[in-house]
């Protein structure tokens, strides 16, 4: 097994290889497919359909983007969370997906990036549905930790034999140090996922944003300190607001 590190769009991409196929940790950005095509065909020398497996952690656009396009190219399986409910699905899904394009695009101006096409098909159709401590189809070597609180289906991948967990957006890593996600739906699910990943006291953890740690105790401290008690969403964040401005200006 080895583990290749690409620098996606807005995050970073891991791709695994192994000589029976290729295994991608998550559905990347729409935009970065060409890349990875390059990547596998140049740099490694493999015929593109050598991917076989996708795992989508969850639908964000820098996660999702690209997963149902590469099944389409390379005639890859797609694996996800055990959900019935689209992520997107409805009136209220489509408003979140508004937002999240939103905070992609705001996200790649930040990194100095220019402005790509990451729209894509939001609802999914995965091959394999899977649940906490299943193993990855055709890579059994990797399992299955569901780790729900960003949004209500994140899924993190476990390699035991190397104590390497890829978090997806469990934890970031920025300039000023740890953080957690934004948004966070799911405030004691999301506290629940850093406590079952502290207690499992990986050695590497690959993230989708800050790339690689080798993380400490202290670590899971620090993030189980940041950990919102509150719903930590645009639309939350907005009420807590106006309620404090409104109490700001009320008679005493």
């Amino acid at each position: 097994m080895q583990i290749h590190r690409l620098k996606g769009y807005i995050q970073e991409i891991y791709l695994v290889e192994y000589a029976h196929g290729l295994l991608l940790l998550d559905g990347m950005s729409r935009c970065d497919i060409d890349m990875l095509r390059r990547f596998i065909t140049g740099t490694l020398g493999r015929p593109f359909t050598d991917l076989k497996l996708v795992v989508v952690t969850h639908m964000h656009p820098d996660h999702a983007g690209a997963a149902q396009a590469l099944r389409n190219i390379s005639g890859c399986r797609i694996a996800s969370a055990d959900k019935k409910r689209q992520w997107y699905g409805g009136l209220h899904g489509a408003g979140k997906l508004m937002v999240d394009m939103y905070l992609a695009h705001w996200m790649a101006a930040k990194m100095k990036k220019p402005r790509r096409n990451i729209w894509y098909w939001p609802y999914l159709r995965p091959d394999y549905r899977l649940r906490h401590g299943d193993a990855l189809p055709g890579f059994g070597d990797w399992c299955v930790l569901e780790t729900p609180g960003h949004t209500d289906r994140d899924l993190s991948l476990y390699h035991p034999e190397s104590r390497t967990a890829y978090t997806a957006d469990l934890i970031l890593k920025l300039k000023r140090g740890l953080a957690v996600p934004f948004p966070v739906f799911l405030p004691q699910a999301y506290r629940a996922s850093l406590q079952q990943m502290a207690d499992l006291q990986p050695h590497t953890l690959l993230l989708a944003h800050g790339g690689e740690i080798q993380p400490e105790a202290a670590d899971f401290d620090t993030m189980l300190a940041l950990a919102p008690p509150q719903p930590l969403t645009l639309l939350a964040t907005l009420r807590r607001r106006i309620h404090n401005h409104l109490n700001a200006f009320s008679p005493r």
